[in-house]
């Protein structure tokens, strides 16, 4: 997903993948910050010859983690850390292979044509969605509501606001200065964290307890991203992000 136009609120913006869940989010808070708003599927060299000046795109928290062999241990994951892409192919994980090579190409396809690109690097996305039916990440959230065990360790480390990422989103686009990558996540947890909250949050669900913690490369912190803080981006607590997603997802009738 990407978010294209020129620098000037008012002004057409296009939105790519604006009817899923970020996209959704997205299109509304830029309409209602004045914009007019084009869903479209183009992608950045379509942009390039329609003469955009600004891309910010969405790529993911997975394009940065598992962690290259070179990355300092005890050092908190950050916008410089990039996935290793050969333990992803390891361990087959093909949509982290597929969204950090996309990401990589990006970046070399605007080095190569000149265009202004800004990268916004989400964590797991939750929160209430304005589609009809829950996407990938919130069914993922229903699981694990329902007791399933996940194999996230290889690269979990936190979940952000969908509302958050949309305000992540248009800070960058309003904002020349903004650069490179940007980390977007409430905080940096461990999956057995994310566990633990989701099990003391809902004790009706048979929340799975993680017994061992696999994830000693995974360093916490409370603000990982201060890009963005430093932008005026203020992240919705994780308990609010969850029950705002539940009631959600009940009002619709999925759980």
């Amino acid at each position: 997903m990407a978010l294209a136009g020129g620098d000037a609120r008012g002004e057409l913006v296009c939105v790519t993948g604006g009817s899923g869940f970020v996209g959704s989010w997205l299109v509304r808070l830029l309409l209602d910050r004045g914009y007019t708003v084009h869903a479209t599927v183009q992608n950045l060299r379509a942009a390039r010859d329609s003469g955009v000046k600004r891309v910010v795109m969405v790529s993911s928290q997975t394009a940065m983690c598992p962690t290259t062999a070179d990355w300092p241990a005890g050092k908190v994951i950050d916008d410089d850390c990039w996935a290793d892409v050969e333990i992803l192919k390891k361990l087959e994980l093909w949509y982290n292979v597929s969204k950090t090579l996309a990401e990589k190409a990006a970046w070399d396809f605007a080095g190569e044509e000149g265009l202004q690109l800004v990268v916004l690097n989400p964590g797991l996305v939750l929160g209430p969605t304005l589609t009809p039916a829950p996407t990938g990440s919130l069914r993922l959230l229903m699981l694990l509501l329902g007791g399933q065990k996940l194999d996230m360790e290889p690269f979990f480390v936190g979940c952000v606001d969908v509302r958050d990422v949309a305000q992540s989103l248009v800070v960058l686009y309003e904002n020349p200065s903004a650069q490179g990558r940007h980390l977007c996540m409430e905080s940096a947890v461990r999956l057995v964290d994310f566990h633990d909250e989701l099990a003391n949050l809902y004790p009706e669900f048979p929340v799975h307890r993680i017994q061992e913690d696999k994830q000693g490369w995974v360093v916490r912190s409370k603000a990982p991203s201060k890009k963005l803080i430093d932008l005026g981006v203020r992240f919705t607590p994780f308990d609010k992000t969850v029950r705002d997603t539940v009631d959600c997802l009940r009002s619709k009738g999925e759980i």
